[in-house]
């Protein structure tokens, strides 16, 4: 997969995800023993697995909006798009194994099945971002066995029942 593929598919999933943390139905309320958060427009589990409130679920669409502008942009933007996903995702799964800033500050719930997420996406975009892609070598000039027009014998052209025949026939 080219790292302009995967700038699409992140672009996508999370602009998906973002969209379903606007949808009110699809949160469940958190549970009792949940960090507490200060910001609670919004808040509640996605599914039930992912901590999310309206900042969250708004960092989630630009994250994704950002992956489609990469997508279609120049050689090199999906390059940085996943390179920065490594290193912003990166940090805040490492934020969010640590208690006091789970919920950075109350402003932005980063706790439970989000730390798996955002490491899984931190690891996927460091391999996008940092391979070395493969180049394709583009032939100009076409081979010269395509260049040559020889005629082809009779026998030749007739095909392999052809010389059998002629191999039964003894001549």
């Amino acid at each position: 997969m080219k790292t302009s593929t995967f700038a699409l598919l992140a672009g996508i999933a999370y602009l998906g995800a973002g969209l379903l943390g606007l949808v009110p139905a699809l949160l469940m309320p958190p549970p009792p023993d949940a960090p507490p958060t200060t910001f609670t427009v919004l808040y509640g589990y996605l599914l039930g697995l992912f901590p999310v409130n309206a900042v969250h679920t708004a960092v989630h669409l630009a994250i994704g909006a950002w992956g489609i502008a990469a997508w279609r942009g120049s050689a090199e933007e999906p390059r940085v798009y996943a390179r920065a996903l490594t290193l912003f995702y990166g940090a805040l799964a490492v934020l969010g194994l640590m208690p006091g800033m789970s919920t950075l500050f109350g402003v932005l719930p980063i706790h439970g099945h989000d730390v798996w997420l955002h490491a899984g996406t931190a690891a996927a975009a460091a391999y996008f971002g940092w391979r070395a892609e493969a180049q394709m070598e583009r032939r100009t000039v076409a081979p010269e066995r395509r260049l040559r027009m020889m005629p082809v014998a009779r026998e030749r052209r007739l095909g392999l029942a052809d010389r059998r025949s002629m191999a039964y026939s003894g001549v």
